[in-house]
């Protein structure tokens, strides 16, 4: 039966895997793409994404941190 330590104790785990795994996306793309991030942000503004597509993204990005974070300092206590 599920409980809600259980779910939160997966989730934390989750979100510390993703974090993980896109801190070394991120690190390994800076070093192997060729051009320098402007380039990379110019793309992504002319791709004129819309607003609820660019606030589920960020919520998507900023999500597993914010839980991630909230969550180890709710244990430490």
């Amino acid at each position: 039966r599920w409980s809600l330590p259980m779910a939160m104790s997966i989730t934390h785990r989750g979100t510390g895997v993703a974090l993980s795994l896109g801190v070394s996306v991120f690190g390994l793309a800076a070093l192997l793409l060729p051009e320098q991030y402007p380039h990379y942000l110019a793309v992504l503004k002319s791709l004129s994404l819309g607003p609820a597509l660019i606030c589920s993204a960020k919520f998507a990005l900023a999500f597993p941190f914010t839980y991630h974070t909230w969550n180890g300092i709710r244990h430490l206590v």
